[in-house]
């Protein structure tokens, strides 16, 4: 099996076509054809299935197709990896977080990176797990800094780093401010400031907990992917908030907060590391991955 087959039949899955698949590639449609019937022929099995618009990928081709992206990933993880050898240097690390680890954790842990590497460069992406999972499976991230879902994922190392909550908060002046109890329904005329994405299934718990209730459902009036945005408006304004503890507890001097103790709304939050299980961690992968279980045993002595 030659590699280019594979390529440009990832090409012609990629278009649905034969002829827009062959001008992508500056080969001849008859060149193409011949690249495809090639890989058939090895594979023992149709790859596609001509149609009237183009071409379908049939089941076989499908199956084929999931390899070949598995193949690209490793193909990227050699040249890497060799090229970090060659060059006797730890190369580039990118590194996908959430915005609470982001303002907070994460900072700590490049700089000690940056200052034991001094050559090392650092692409550091803010998102969510949903985006961030799928570019750490297909090569574009190396490392992820963010929550451990309930149900981890198979194919990926995950190591704990530190057990968080979310929980309620407010200004140091709101009128729930220094309670030691608040109920569900007490909340139910409050505006909320809240995420727009990195925190999806904790908002819908709050939507489900106030209908379980049979309570309106919250108002939400501020959205940003802002921590500081947001701990900031929560601060100058009566507005509730639903966030990290640690990032509530970190938040900068100036920013008065305090936390609302609102029993149904708390919900655990396990923050960890994740990278392929089996992919090419370059040295300051690994490093890092070693500065932040550092930096965590440090956070947990403090908390301690």
């Amino acid at each position: 099996m030659d590699f280019r087959d594979l390529e440009y039949f990832a090409a012609v899955a990629a278009h649905g076509h034969l002829g827009r698949a062959a001008e992508t590639l500056g080969l001849s449609t008859a060149a193409l054809s011949k690249s495809l019937r090639r890989l058939e022929g090895f594979a023992e099995a149709k790859l596609v299935k001509r149609t009237p618009k183009g071409v379908e990928i049939t089941s076989v081709g499908q199956a084929l197709l999931s390899h070949v992206r598995q193949l690209r990933v490793a193909q990227t993880d050699l040249q890497r990896e060799v090229h970090d050898l060659a060059h006797g240097r730890a190369g580039h690390l990118r590194i996908g977080t959430g915005p609470a680890t982001a303002e907070n954790t994460l900072p700590t842990a490049c700089a000690r990176l940056l200052n034991e590497a001094p050559k090392v460069i650092l692409n550091v992406i803010v998102s969510n797990n949903d985006l961030m999972v799928p570019d750490l499976r297909n090569g574009n991230l190396d490392v992820v800094v963010n929550f451990i879902p309930q149900y981890p994922y198979h194919d990926l190392v995950q190591e704990l780093l530190w057990n968080d909550e979310f929980v309620v908060y407010a200004s140091a002046t709101h009128r729930l401010a220094g309670r030691k109890r608040v109920a569900l329904a007490e909340l139910v005329q409050e505006r909320w400031s809240a995420t727009a994405a990195s925190a999806f299934l904790t908002w819908q718990s709050l939507h489900q907990e106030f209908a379980k209730a049979s309570l309106p459902a919250p108002q939400i009036v501020l959205v940003s992917e802002s921590v500081l945005l947001r701990h900031r408006a929560v601060a100058a304004t009566n507005l509730l908030g639903l966030a990290p503890r640690r990032s509530i507890e970190a938040a900068p001097a100036g920013i008065r907060l305090s936390m609302v103790p609102v029993k149904e709304l708390n919900q655990p939050r396990r923050v960890g590391v994740f990278y392929r299980k089996g992919g090419y961690l370059s040295p300051s992968g690994r490093r890092f991955v070693e500065i932040l279980k550092e930096t965590a045993r440090e956070f947990a002595m403090e908390d301690g």
